[in-house]
């Protein structure tokens, strides 16, 4: 490992600057040719290229960045590194190319080459969880499912599925379900780090309790439902209620102690979009006035995107060997997801100017990956700090 480049040094190098311009380019894409000023290559209709860019292709690569990196730290074992992390980046790069360009390579081709990644990703992670006993097992197993979800999307593409919103909803059930289990473990241990060494001994926040599995697993079978039945009123009820316990979960955790670190409560202004996603789902069900557009955004554009660019910054600094302090920008880029996340949230439920409303948006939320390429781009390409003497 120490040969390899620092960009080598660790899975979230790559998977995090990748995934970041990624985002960048294909918001962008989508954007000029929703306005009439290019035809995308792809053998995928205009939205559901940008429905499974932004999430097979950007959430996907942040999630491979962060299990590569999270692995050797459950298990104890040495990371993957240097020629086979450049070989596994290279096969993202290349599904990411592949999709793109489908019309003229070929959708099988495309489809073959994008899923394999996560079933190369999910292989490598089981390897080293089984090989440590480590009880993260289950983790592995939701990439494997996320990698069936992408499947599923390709295979609507082609006309092999008659609900062509299959793929994307499983894969989106998959990264909320992620971001519970895993959220649910960083956020109140970080949140009470920070509080103890602010002094504070009483009302911390504790270890994850019965509540929080019910939570999880209720907010699982409530998306199930909704997956294969995305308007039926026991999806509605369902998702209101997980939204509901969410809320209290999110509450426990003491969120409102830690605005003075940037660091911590950016983590639960992300997962707080969980709860408003879920019962604006529930309502677009029962409310034809409550666009279902408004809340898939609060759980992409909210929830995925502020918690991605939230564990993004934190683990940069966290793995260079940087003292882990938001400075000016990035405290600008998660102000900037936030006001895109309100704004594309807001728009649709006319609580804003439509157009202006997602302009704004767009520019806020991509602007906010401009500033973590501008700030954390070089930190990811640099080695350590301890290790440049």
């Amino acid at each position: 490992m120490a040969a390899a480049p620092a960009f080598l040094r660790g899975g979230f190098r790559p998977f995090f600057l990748g995934g970041a311009t990624w985002a960048l380019v294909a918001l962008s894409l989508w954007l000029i040719a929703l306005a009439g000023g290019l035809t995308l290559p792809t053998g995928f209709d205009p939205l559901p290229w940008h429905r499974h860019e932004m999430l097979f292709g950007f959430v996907g690569a942040v999630v491979a960045g962060f299990l590569l990196t999270a692995i050797p730290n459950w298990t104890g074992r040495l990371p993957i590194a240097g020629a086979p992390l450049l070989a596994l980046f290279a096969l993202w790069l290349a599904g990411r190319a592949a999709v793109l360009f489908s019309a003229s390579v070929g959708m099988g081709l495309a489809a073959v080459i994008d899923v394999g990644f996560y079933l190369v990703v999910a292989a490598l992670a089981g390897r080293e969880v089984l090989a440590a006993k480590n009880r993260n097992l289950p983790v592995v197993g939701l990439v494997i499912l996320f990698g069936g979800a992408n499947a599923v999307d390709h295979a609507a593409a082609l006309g092999l599925v008659a609900d062509e919103g299959l793929g994307w909803r499983c894969g989106l059930s998959l990264v909320v379900v992620m971001i519970s289990l895993i959220g649910g473990r960083i956020i109140p241990s970080f949140t009470r780090n920070w509080l103890t060494k602010q002094g504070v001994r009483d009302g911390l926040p504790g270890q994850p309790v019965l509540f929080d599995l019910i939570t999880i697993g209720f907010t699982a079978v409530s998306l199930a439902i909704w997956i294969a039945a995305p308007d039926s009123i026991p999806a509605g009820v369902g998702l209101g209620l997980a939204g509901m316990l969410q809320i209290v979960r999110l509450a426990r955790w003491k969120g409102l102690r830690t605005f003075r670190d940037p660091l911590v409560v950016i983590l639960h202004i992300g997962y707080a979009w969980i709860p408003v996603g879920l019962v604006l789902l529930a309502g677009s069900i029962f409310d034809p006035a409550i666009l279902r557009s408004a809340a898939i955004h609060a759980l992409t554009a909210g929830a995925m995107g502020t918690m991605i660019l939230a564990v993004m910054t934190r683990a940069t600094l966290g793995h260079t060997g940087r003292e882990l302090r938001a400075g000016p920008a990035t405290v600008i880029l998660y102000a900037l997801v936030c006001v895109g996340a309100v704004l594309r949230v807001a728009a649709p439920l006319d609580l804003v100017d439509y157009t202006l409303g997602m302009e704004v948006s767009a520019l806020a939320w991509g602007g906010a990956f401009v500033v973590f390429l501008a700030a954390y781009g070089p930190i990811l390409l640099a080695p350590r700090l301890d290790e440049k003497n």
